[in-house]
């Protein structure tokens, strides 16, 4: 019972000490059992000396598990304070902080390392078994002197690490707030710097699409107009204009030489289809002659190679019909149309169609449309979108059949498809007049029939119920004064003649001939008739019948020329 001295000694040790001391009390116990079992203790003593071992073991272990759940919870919690840290004041260097906890892991990590040398050299000393019990002394001996070593070390160290994880938080906490504000200070000033000069570059690009913008809607179409003259290669056109008012003075004097050998199509132009008078006095004229005359009836407002495919079957069909080849006298659009279905389809047409006459067309384009739908410009969207709902919505057309009429567009199909060398051409234009009288010019477009009104007759009598059912009236509309407002529009601007809608050399088509009257013509002087006549001056009518006679004529001279070049 004397043994039970140890317990003092055991009792002194600290619940809440660190792993290192009880390693060194359980290995000084050892020590005692060993002197114990060589001095040849008595069973009993050896027994309770067991039991207390067995009891020391057990409340070591739990305070052991304890030690351990401590430096678990003082680790998380360090960590958790570490990452709060990087989180707030993550611009900060922590240099400082990395290497004190990379040096005291290393250090730790080292004193383990030499624990586990000192343990692994005791035990392979044990090389006899007679030795056993000296080896067995000097190992414990060598055990509990190091395990003392590290319990002093280690202690120092967790002093040290302990002070350090006091002290250096303090100190950089202290640092971080000044830091933190200087930097947070320079990035709001970057900041600042940073979105007014973006500002300051936004304004510009701004301003210099605002002034591109009006540098392009003030300059228009002032490099577009006449582009084909000024194109290289393109065939040059002949003056036929002295020719023209020949055939025009002979047909005034009842001298009609349009033979009966072809079949006449007049091509409308562009929104004829809201005019029903639109060709109808050319036609009946024609009509009176004895003359196959007909109207194309193509959705004028659709786009141009849309009614070159229907123009094309409308000429076969005419053809296969009447077994005549087509003459074809095209106004406006009707022209451009006519045209393309000529170039895009000659080989199925070149034995069809006997010739050609642009009537006002704008074959390289026209400025208005081009100005209207010129992207880049001010309001361009706004414009297109206007023009969109008129002729899309209202009117039920394509946006395509005047975006054809842009310049850019008659560029890219010019340069696609050309006109056949062989086809007679003639080219028609005028130019508008623009005088004050102008504005007071009253021209017809359609008739309109009123509802059947019972008008009384002078004496009590009435009409009868025919009469009143026929009765109609012509639609009168200033479409002279909107052609002068135009024209005179084109030429203040660009310093071009015009009809009010097409430029006199636009509309000029490569290696055709050309007319150019003497006499003052607006666009829809040829399709509308006026509701005041001149008698000493010749109508449309007369107009179209000597231009399709000077193409009868051009069509023979090529016809000889061909004949004259195969005999050669």
């Amino acid at each position: 019972m004397g043994d039970l001295s140890n317990y003092g000694e055991i009792s002194d040790i600290p619940s809440t000490s660190h792993q290192v001391y009880h390693v060194s009390s359980n290995y000084s116990l050892l020590e005692r059992q060993g002197n114990q079992r060589k001095h040849g203790a008595n069973f009993n003593a050896v027994r309770n000396t067991t039991l207390r071992y067995g009891y020391l073991e057990v409340h070591s272990s739990m305070d052991d598990i304890f030690t351990r759940l401590l430096t678990l919870t003082s680790c998380i919690s360090r960590r958790f304070v570490c990452f709060i840290q990087d989180l707030v004041f993550r611009d900060v260097d922590r240099f400082s902080e990395d290497s004190l906890v990379i040096s005291s892991g290393q250090h730790s990590r080292s004193l383990n390392c030499n624990i586990c040398k000192s343990v692994f050299e005791g035990s392979s000393s044990n090389s006899k078994p007679s030795d056993a019990g000296i080896s067995t002394g000097i190992h414990e001996r060598r055990v509990s002197g190091v395990m003392q070593e590290v319990s002093v070390n280690t202690s120092s160290e967790i002093v040290e690490t302990n002070y350090s994880y006091r002290i250096v938080p303090f100190i950089l906490q202290g640092l971080m707030l000044p830091l933190f504000s200087l930097r947070l200070g320079w990035r709001l000033a970057f900041s600042f710097w940073k979105y007014s000069f973006c500002y300051v570059r936004c304004a510009q690009v701004r301003v210099r699409s605002i002034i591109s913008r009006v540098q392009r809607t003030l300059h228009g179409s002032s490099d577009d107009i006449g582009w084909l003259q000024h194109t290289p290669g393109v065939a040059p056109v002949v003056d036929g204009t002295v020719r023209f008012l020949e055939l025009l003075k002979g047909i005034r004097n009842g001298e009609h030489a349009l033979p009966n050998t072809f079949v006449y199509l007049l091509i409308p132009g562009l929104f004829s289809n809201h005019g029903p008078l639109y060709f109808v006095s050319t036609k009946r004229f024609f009509s009176k002659m004895g003359l196959a005359c007909h109207i194309a009836k193509i959705h004028s407002e659709a786009s141009v190679e849309h009614n070159a495919w229907e123009l094309k079957q409308y000429i076969e069909e005419l053809f296969w019909g009447s077994g005549k080849r087509v003459m074809l006298l095209g106004h406006s659009k009707g022209g451009v149309d006519a045209a393309a279905a000529l170039s895009i389809y000659w080989c199925d047409l070149k034995d069809k169609v006997a010739g050609l006459a642009l009537v006002q067309s704008p074959y390289g384009g026209t400025p208005l449309a081009s100005d209207i739908l010129r992207e880049g410009q001010i309001a361009d969207k706004e414009t297109r979108r206007i023009m969109e709902f008129l002729i899309c919505k209202l009117i039920k057309g394509d946006i395509r059949a005047l975006e054809d009429l842009t310049y850019n567009k008659r560029k890219e199909f010019i340069m696609k498809h050309k006109l056949p060398e062989h086809i007679p051409l003639i080219s028609f234009h005028s130019e508008a007049s623009v005088a004050p009288g102008v504005l007071a010019t009253m021209s017809h477009i359609a008739h309109a029939e009123l509802p059947w009104l019972p008008i009384p007759r002078i004496g009590g009598e009435e009409y009868d119920d025919s009469v009143q059912s026929g009765r109609k009236v012509p639609v009168v509309i200033p479409v002279s004064a909107a052609m002068a407002v135009c024209a005179l529009h084109l030429q203040l601007r660009y310093g071009e003649k015009s009809d009010g809608l097409v430029t006199c050399r636009d509309a000029e088509v490569p290696g055709s001939v050309v007319v150019r009257p003497d006499q003052k013509l607006d666009h829809a002087w040829m399709v509308y008739s006026s509701w005041k006549k001149d008698p000493r001056k010749p109508d449309a009518c007369e107009m179209c019948e000597a231009l399709l006679t000077m193409l009868v004529e051009l069509g023979k001279m090529k016809q000889e020329e061909r004949e004259r070049a195969q005999n050669l």
